[in-house]
């Protein structure tokens, strides 16, 4: 049996197995998106329980992780919201495990690998929600501009222009020939 059917199911296991799987693509999302591990934290919790409330309304199951993401995009979108707050940034690979983890880096380039991260997740949390929404779809969890138009439901014009203001702000708040946008 499938995942999808199993969850329709109410099969424990099912919800396990989707949990383990994305859970943690879900987090660093809603992290990046929401500045705020808790609520990053929230918004997954919130995420999961509508898409088991709600399983039976997916038909797909190739869709599965689009659909979990569209919820989460829809429970980030409702935090900005419902408070405006400024909180500082941890950086961003205390939740994202860098490719240094897995490289052997001699300390100095480790060092430079981390500030760099850490300039650059500092940086993208300057921007407006609606710019850090498509940077972080568009670069971390690598979409497609059309896919990114899907889960927002805007125009694939509109995801362009936002890219490229989103591109031009980073490049005047970015330390000069930081990183290559």
């Amino acid at each position: 049996m499938h995942l999808v059917e199993r969850l329709k199911q109410k099969e424990e296991e099912a919800y396990l197995e989707v949990m383990a799987a994305y859970g943690d693509y879900l987090l660093r999302t809603a992290f990046l998106l929401l500045k705020d591990y808790q609520l990053a934290e929230e918004a997954v919790q919130d995420t999961f329980v509508i898409a088991f409330q709600k399983i039976d309304q997916l038909e797909d199951e190739e869709k599965l992780k689009s659909w979990l993401t569209t919820i989460l995009l829809n429970r980030c979108r409702s935090q900005m919201r419902k408070s405006r707050w400024k909180v500082l940034l941890a950086p961003l690979d205390l939740i994202e495990r860098t490719k240094a983890d897995s490289q052997t880096l001699n300390p100095e380039n480790a060092l430079l690998f981390s500030e760099l991260h850490e300039s650059i997740s500092t940086s993208i949390q300057q921007l407006d929600y609606k710019y850090r929404e498509v940077i972080t779809l568009f670069y971390f969890n690598e979409m497609k501009i059309k896919d990114i138009a899907l889960f927002t439901k805007t125009n694939e014009n509109t995801v362009k222009s936002k890219l490229k203001r989103a591109r031009l702000l980073l490049k005047e708040i970015l330390p000069e020939g930081s990183i290559g946008i």
